[in-house]
Formats: structure tokens, C-alpha cells, sequence
């Protein structure tokens, strides 16, 4: 039985997340809701077939946490493209949804998580005049700690047993989502 590697740290995991959305920008000028999750053997990469609406992003989330559960999942990071809206200084946040908002950002971004905390990293999206992807800049995200939402809390809140894993694995098995759909590299330059 070859050894366990060391499951990779979440400032790992983060890291090789942004270097996925660059790639992925750089190539197609998008990032598909992405699910990377670090376990004893690897890094695993889950991208669903599609999110056309409310109901199949809750599914991906909770595929996502079936993931987490049953390949006892240190460390996960969830990679989203989004719109963001942000309070002037000093002023309420108008509550116009993000994708009507006149003052709308573009972002990826980055939601990790490791046992018992979360940490995020936004991206801001600079595009070219032609809306083509030039790059990310810089966004200080250190005070955005209070992230909710169905891509939140992925993990377990107790590390699940052996039946536990096995009935979460059957699950995803059943669902369609095997190991071997659960890509272990991916590009990340």
C-alpha cells in the first residue's frame, strides 16, 4: 500500500484555484463553477454539467458536499464567477440584485474552507475593450468574512466514519458522479 501524502494546505489549494480561474480566463474568457477539494491521495476537481438554474445549483452544492464527505475532504475551495455589488463608504448597500446593478463588478471568486474556518479570495475580472480577459487586479477581501449561501459549509461537520463514506460514495455513484468523473489534475498554466 503506497503511503498517504499529505493532504495540501487550504493557502495551497487557494493558490492552485487562481491559477485555474487565470487559465481558464485566458483560454475562454469564463470559469465554470468549479468544486476543488484536497484528500489524502489529491486534489480533486468536480465541474457540473450545467447551472441553468436555481434547482441545479443547489444540486451542485450538494453533490459538493456528498464529494467532501465520502473522499474525506481536508480542504476545499469553490471557484465562482459572480457580480458583486459593495456599500459607498458610509451608505446602506442598495438591495438591487447584483446582475441589474448600474455599479456592478465582475469577480471570481475563491471560497475556501478548511475545518472549522472560512477564507475567501475575490478576483476582480479586468477586461479588455472588446470584452476580452486582460487580467485580475487587486481587491483587498480580508474584511468579507461573513460569506453565506448554498456554496457555503461544504464540509462535514464531524469527519464521516467509513459507512459514512461508503454511503455517500454509493450516492454519487448513483447520481453519476464517480471517482474516475472526479478529474485529479487540472490545468493550471
Amino acid at each position: 500500500m503506497p503511503p498517504k501524502r499529505a493532504p495540501l494546505p487550504l493557502d495551497d489549494l487557494l493558490a492552485r484555484a487562481e491559477a485555474y480561474a487565470n487559465f481558464l480566463m485566458r483560454k475562454n474568457g469564463q470559469v465554470p463553477p468549479t468544486l476543488l477539494a484536497a484528500t489524502p491521495k489529491g486534489v480533486l476537481c468536480y465541474v457540473p454539467n450545467n447551472l441553468s438554474d436555481v434547482r441545479a445549483k443547489t444540486d451542485f452544492a450538494n453533490t459538493s458536499r456528498l464529494i467532501c464527505a465520502a473522499y474525506s475532504v481536508t480542504a476545499v475551495v469553490m471557484a465562482l464567477e459572480s457580480w458583486v455589488t459593495m456599500a459607498k463608504p458610509g451608505e446602506p448597500l442598495d438591495d438591487t440584485p447584483p446582475s441589474e446593478a448600474f455599479d456592478r463588478r465582475e469577480f471570481v471568486v475563491l471560497m475556501g474552507e478548511p475545518a472549522g474556518q472560512k477564507r475567501q479570495k475575490l478576483l476582480p475580472i479586468i477586461r479588455t475593450d472588446a470584452g476580452g480577459f486582460f487580467g485580475f487586479g487587486e481587491f483587498d477581501s480580508g474584511s468579507f468574512t461573513g460569506f453565506q449561501g448554498r456554496f457555503t459549509g461544504l464540509l462535514p461537520p464531524k469527519v464521516p466514519n467509513a459507512e459514512q463514506r461508503a454511503l455517500a460514495k454509493a450516492m454519487l455513484e448513483v447520481m453519476g458522479v464517480a471517482v474516475a468523473a472526479l478529474g485529479r489534475e487540472f490545468p493550471s498554466n
